[in-house]
């Protein structure tokens, strides 16, 4: 039998064992490469956002936006995918403002909508956030209606965009409804939020605000008062 091992002696290198305090390389490596692909995807989605609006849908190209980014084109294959993948993208970036993983009905403003009791003061909290959207995606808006005509997949985008602007509506006037001194009479809930995905189409913004000069102050006063005048009580 062999004689025990020295207590005295540090063990060595294959019977060495790891520092819980230590985190493990692998987690550390793993958020490195995170966070450049992160980084990488940012200035993709960055160029792509750029291009469009410089030079149109149409226009831009892969290779551009590889050129802008300072990445190759299968990079920004491997990050986010074609022209159409980069346009949804931008957008949905626009839409919340970041490109955090957060939804929009986890972020301040629209918790300040659903913690609001006064019909008046939730739908001014509404319109105040339906137009910073816009303000944010008119732009690119503009660009999804062209692209529209001419690229299938962006037609496809503009139509999902259209569908998720109603289910939005449609969900904030349900929770409208069920205020006290909510809807008035007469009103169905569909024909309300039907009047609110109308109103609140980026078209209307960029007529008024780009295009006219409009202050955002003169278009939420006036968005508020059209739909209080047909959404609430007298």
């Amino acid at each position: 039998m062999s004689p025990p091992p020295d207590a005295t002696r540090p063990p060595d290198a294959t019977t060495r064992q790891p520092d819980p305090m230590r985190p493990p390389q692998k987690r550390y490596t793993s958020r490195v490469r995170d966070e450049q692909a992160r980084r990488t995807r940012r200035a993709i989605v960055t160029a792509a956002h750029e291009l469009f609006l410089a030079q149109g849908y149409a226009a831009t190209t892969i290779d551009g936006i590889a050129e802008a980014a300072q990445v190759s084109r299968r990079t920004v294959f491997d990050s986010v995918g074609g022209k159409a993948a980069l346009l949804k993208l931008a957008l949905d970036w626009a839409f919340v403002g970041d490109d955090e993983p957060v939804a929009l009905i986890d972020r301040p403003a629209v918790k300040a909508i659903v913690a609001e009791t006064d019909p008046r003061k939730a739908l001014m909290l509404w319109v105040r956030t339906a137009n910073e959207i816009a303000a944010r995606i008119a732009p690119l808006g503009g660009v999804l209606t062209a692209a529209a005509d001419v690229d299938q997949a962006a037609a496809e985008l503009l139509a999902t965009a259209d569908h998720n602007r109603l289910v939005g509506a449609t969900k904030f006037i349900s929770y409208l409804a069920s205020l006290n001194g909510g809807l008035p009479a007469g009103m169905t809930e569909q024909c309300a939020a039907e009047l609110c995905w109308a109103l609140t189409d980026g078209h209307l913004y960029r007529q008024l605000v780009a295009q006219h000069g409009w202050s955002t102050a003169d278009f939420n006063r006036w968005l508020y008062n059209t739909l209080a005048a047909a959404l609430l009580p007298a």
